[in-house]
């Protein structure tokens, strides 16, 4: 996830975005044996000439004709955020010290084996050392990862990395269809956090910046200047015409708010600025008018510029979108109250649609953020009890949100909705969290108490019959169910069981122990990031497990940019000095 500067006068880094990659977009395409990397770029040389496909020499169909320009004036005051802390004993220095030089081992376990077999490559594969390419073969793991190598003080490799990328060329790929929102997030992302991270040292890392944002910003270029999220590259080099997706995913198109606001301050040009504050104009717009007032439907018409589906989740296909919010008011100094509209309207319903209670068998006072579905021919709206690990950074984002706009009670939302996640990992005999799950809502938050008859009775409606059960009594199919699906108590399913390196939980756990000073919550990192380190590692890294509700799950050949430039970032942060990244210099 990325950092921000709170203020303009601050320095800012950009530390690479992983919270907002979506479970369904894993993305694999290819997958090669290593080549050699003989020829891999060197520290010290320079960058390639003339390495750009002349994007800003591309005449556009549909140019702007008067730009948004960034809100000007000086910053506001914005509020403290980071817990003041005190001094620390030397025993606790020395055990914090000990855990923070692990989490650098895992680092640098994964980053000798990727510079030896993937240099330059999208992703290592832990399991096989192959490389493959999955978001346009311009070393998203390389790129991504700079702003984790700067924090851990490994400025040699930093700067090895550094001259490397001079190599990237965004003129080309292979892929024939661009994901927009993984390129902003992963690249554009990448090169703005080890710029400003590096105080400007680097000066070429801005030039591939702006080389990204070209390549990208001619996305934008359609009737309504709305960005195709899914964009046919070559269409677009030949000067085919093109218009927004009319299924856009409200992710996609409404998350590239950061990189590209950032990106116009630092070269004083305002189309960047103005490419994205369209798009939030329009979700601006249409918050009090979907289906559900505050929030917004999965899917965007983007060429119509409606919202007409009625399904609603902050979850995977929506995630970062309402993550952003706060992030951007920030970001702007709280020159926009925009944002801070956006965020507030959008927090209200999530708490009156979203936001449930479920029933463990410990009486746990935690929250999930679920999913809700209009029902227009019963004129209502249905909740799903459905987790998601994607769904974790909701913690982090309320605890930021109720410092900065001086909401006090949602500091307890936010301890809420950590708690659940933090629940939901020590649940498992592995130690960590499913990608997605269902459990039982309790219909009134303050009277929740565990009921096993309750919970037998859900399993029995989310259960389907198969062969084995079409004959058994109800009770003899949910013992059976519960069994053969191993489901802990509290859980009436577990659809996706995998654990793929996700940052979500850790990144929220990490903002609130900086944000309320509470020490337990490093235990809770330290049992988080023991039980991912004995079932994800490798001889040559990490690897994405298939079913953490096994003793020994088996691993798979897949290890995302996020789990360097994110999952690691935090764990590590979280042990580090309360000044390392201080949530008063940066949004996070």
């Amino acid at each position: 996830m990325a950092l921000f500067p709170r203020r303009w006068s601050t320095t800012f880094f950009f530390v690479s975005c992983a919270i907002f990659v979506l479970w369904y977009l894993s993305g694999l395409t290819d997958v090669y044996a290593p080549q050699s990397l003989s020829n891999a770029p060197q520290p010290g040389t320079g960058s390639r000439e003339d390495s750009s496909y002349h994007w800003t020499k591309t005449s556009e169909r549909y140019p702007v004709r008067s730009m948004i320009p960034l809100p000007s004036g000086p910053p506001e005051k914005l509020p403290r955020l980071q817990h003041t802390f005190e001094a620390e004993s030397d025993e606790f220095r020395a055990i914090r010290e000990e855990r923070m030089a692990a989490v650098k081992e895992s680092f640098t376990h994964t980053w000798e084996s990727y510079k030896k077999s993937a240099w330059m490559r999208d992703e290592l594969a832990p399991l096989s050392g192959e490389y493959i390419t999955s978001f346009g073969g311009w070393a998203a793991t390389l790129v991504d990862s700079l702003d984790t190598l700067w924090i851990m003080g490994l400025h040699d490799d930093f700067e090895a990395a550094v001259y490397a990328v001079g190599e990237i060329d965004f003129s080309t790929t292979e892929a024939e269809v661009l994901n927009v929102f993984e390129t902003t997030i992963r690249y554009l992302g990448g090169f703005l956090g080890a710029y400003d991270l590096s105080n400007g040292k680097y000066p070429g890392l801005l030039v591939k910046a702006i080389e990204c944002a070209d390549l990208l910003y001619t996305a934008f270029d359609t009737p309504n200047r709305m960005p195709v999220t899914r964009w046919h590259w070559r269409e677009a080099s030949s000067k085919q015409p093109q218009e927004a997706s009319e299924t856009a995913l409200i992710a996609e198109i409404g998350s590239l708010t950061l990189e590209f606001t950032r990106l116009s301050k630092l070269t004083e040009d305002s189309k960047y600025f103005d490419a994205v504050q369209r798009i939030s104009n329009e979700f601006d717009k249409a918050q009090s008018k979907t289906w559900l007032p505050g929030l917004w439907p999965v899917l965007m018409n983007a060429k119509s510029k409606t919202f007409v589906d009625t399904f609603f989740t902050l979850g995977g296909m929506s995630d970062s979108l309402y993550e952003y919010f706060p992030k951007q008011y920030m970001l702007l100094g709280g020159l926009s109250q925009q944002y801070k509209k956006l965020y507030e309207d959008s927090l209200v319903a999530a708490k009156k649609y979203l936001f449930f209670r479920p029933m463990t068998p410990d009486n746990s006072d935690i929250l999930f953020s679920g999913n809700a579905r209009w029902d227009e021919r019963g004129r209502k709206v249905q909740l799903d009890p459905q987790g998601q690990h994607l769904g974790c950074f909701t913690g982090g984002m309320v605890a930021i949100g109720a410092k900065l706009f001086d909401q006090s009670d949602d500091l307890t939302i936010a301890r809420q909705l950590v708690d659940g996640c933090v629940w939901a990992y020590d649940s498992m005999v592995t130690g960590i969290m499913p990608e997605t799950f269902h459990m039982v809502r309790c219909d009134d938050p303050a009277d929740c108490v565990w009921d096993e008859e309750k919970w037998r009775a859900a399993i029995a409606l989310r259960q389907r019959d198969n062969e084995d059960t079409k004959s058994m009594t109800t009770e003899e199919r949910v013992q059976y169910m519960i069994k053969e699906r191993r489901l802990p108590l509290g859980y009436s399913d577990i659809r996706d069981r995998r654990y793929i390196l996700r940052p979500e939980a850790i990144e929220s756990v990490f903002i609130l122990y900086r944000l309320t000073g509470n020490a337990t919550l490093q235990d809770v990192a330290w049992r988080m990031f023991t039980a991912i380190e004995k079932h994800t590692r490798t001889d040559l890294a990490n690897a994405a497990i298939e079913d953490v509700t096994l003793e020994t799950p088996k691993k798979q050949n897949r290890m995302e940019s996020f789990w360097l430039a994110e999952t690691l970032k935090y764990f590590y942060l979280i042990f580090s000095e309360p000044d390392v990244v201080s949530l008063d210099d940066y949004v996070l």
